[in-house]
């Protein structure tokens, strides 16, 4: 029945960047989603006109219904009219306001999940935001002390222990505890969202060669690794510190469901290698499904029709997978 199909919130993030451009294009490419849009409606409209996509949004107020085929859109008012590829500072609050209306759209139980375009944090600062990415934000409003950045590509997946800090910082934020939560969410929510059983997990070391025994650092050795025992104990399938050099051998990633790295650079170059426009960034552990493309705003392509929205629509198929897998 179409009624099973989840409706999906989506916000299309920077204006002046490829998020309006995709979602019109996944609007208009795959009616046989529900989507609620959360934006200016004539910032849609304009984009889809300039591709010359057949396109209207229904407009949509609270407990309407959203029906497959006919894009809905809860209107938000851009501050400045876009300037594709440019950026404007004040378009900022616009952006955050969007995500701040869907949060509040899933939490009032009027859809399934959110789906997100990407955002310019550069920006979001400039306007004198602090902004350090989706993921922290969403983890904000939503009241959650912890949450994990995931990309998955196909059957390889990426968790992070950290994420959008300078690689100076890291060490320090490596903790027992972050370490810790990060391994039980993530395969807490492999298991009860994503469909995998049993979500065998891989951590990464921090250093190379996972500290050579502490002689290339002791953070492995006091820290990861005790926190690995635990989750064992806890009667988690989890190896580590593992060698980064390592554990993205064939064989290695045979034996694991999932891989927990450290720091951003650390696991996910190996990922985009793989599967980059195919991947799925889903923030775990919140109170609701988020699931994100995994390339930035490409300002330099924006409303030249280059845009590729194969990575927005994977995030869409893996958001309602997530809603029907779900058992939280």
């Amino acid at each position: 029945m179409i009624m099973d199909v989840p409706v999906l919130v989506l916000t299309p993030g920077e204006p002046a960047g490829i998020g309006p451009e995709c979602a019109v294009t996944l609007a208009h490419l795959h009616p046989e989603l529900r989507l609620l849009m959360v934006a200016d409606p004539t910032l849609l409209q304009r984009t889809a006109d300039q591709l010359n996509i057949p396109f209207k949004a229904t407009a949509w107020q609270m407990g309407d219904a959203v029906t497959a085929g006919v894009p809905a859109c809860l209107p938000v008012p851009l501050k400045q009219q876009e300037q594709t590829g440019k950026p404007d500072p004040a378009n900022a609050h616009y952006v955050l306001e969007c995500l701040r209306r869907a949060v509040r759209l899933l939490r009032a139980g009027q859809a399934g999940a959110l789906v997100t375009g990407p955002v310019h944090k550069g920006v979001i600062n400039d306007a004198g935001i602090p902004f350090s990415g989706h993921t922290e934000f969403l983890a904000a409003l939503a009241d959650v002390s912890r949450v994990v950045m995931m990309l998955a590509a196909g059957d390889l997946r990426v968790a992070l222990v950290t994420t959008h800090l300078a690689l100076r910082d890291v060490p320090d934020a490596i903790s027992y505890e972050a370490v810790l939560e990060t391994i039980r969410i993530t395969h807490a929510e492999m298991r009860h969202r994503l469909g995998v059983p049993v979500a065998r997990l891989q951590v990464l070391g921090l250093n190379p060669h996972a500290g050579e025994g502490g002689h290339l650092g002791t953070e492995d050795r006091e820290i990861i690794a005790p926190a690995v025992e635990r989750c064992l104990a806890e009667g988690i399938p989890v190896t580590g510190p593992v060698p980064a050099d390592a554990a993205f051998t064939r064989k290695a990633l045979s034996n694991c469901d999932g891989v927990v790295a450290m720091y951003h650079d650390q696991g996910l170059p190996v990922l985009k290698h793989a599967g980059f426009g195919k991947a799925v960034n889903i923030t775990l552990g919140l109170p609701f499904i988020r699931t994100s493309v995994d390339h930035g705003t490409a300002l330099d392509i924006a409303g030249r029709g280059l845009a590729d929205p194969t990575s927005l629509f994977e995030a869409a198929r893996m958001a309602q997978f997530m809603c029907m897998e779900s058992t939280l």
